[in-house]
């Protein structure tokens, strides 16, 4: 009997779904007990281990459904989907939470991080407006969401190489 390669496409879409829905989960905790407003990234570390951890078991179950053979490009293709779909599940959250649930959230934070930088008495009122003046161009849903594509995707890249340098079968 002939094996049949499975499709990438379906082991990215389980783990991105999964991947951004543990992200778009620490983000809603962190917006109801307000921890996102005070700045706390604590949370954030928890998506930063999880999201290797998912990549590489996304990749070894690829492997496992493909006869146990895997090479490199497959590990990137797999890796790499996992990636953007997870990223694009947290930009549609991005999306819908700066635009529907709470608009004025990054205006909020914005103050929060202004009246921080008021009580650093080595900030000049210079220092203070240009720091703003970074923050409100990059805090912008789409700026946030381009960043957070780019970012999923180079560490999705870094982590699915791994992956497939480590998992790859060793050719005959």
């Amino acid at each position: 009997m002939e094996h049949q390669k499975p499709t990438a496409g379906k082991f990215a879409l389980n783990y991105g779904l999964i991947l951004g829905l543990v992200m778009l989960s620490i983000s809603v905790i962190m917006y109801v007990t307000g921890m996102a407003l005070e700045g706390v990234q604590w949370p954030v570390f928890i998506y930063y281990i999880l999201f290797p951890i998912i990549i590489m078991y996304g990749i070894s179950q690829y492997k496992k459904n493909n006869a146990n053979t895997l090479s490199i490009g497959d590990a990137m293709k797999v890796g790499l989907a996992i990636a953007i779909i997870s990223a694009l599940v947290y930009v549609v959250w991005i999306f819908i939470f700066n635009y529907v649930i709470d608009p004025e959230f990054t205006a909020q934070s914005m103050e929060m991080v202004k009246d921080k930088m008021l009580e650093n008495p080595n900030m000049t009122e210079e220092q203070i407006d240009q720091s703003l003046e970074w923050m409100e161009m990059f805090s912008s849903p789409a700026a946030a969401s381009a960043g957070w594509i780019a970012m999923s995707l180079f560490f999705g890249l870094i982590y699915s190489l791994i992956g497939g340098l480590v998992m790859r079968s060793n050719p005959s």
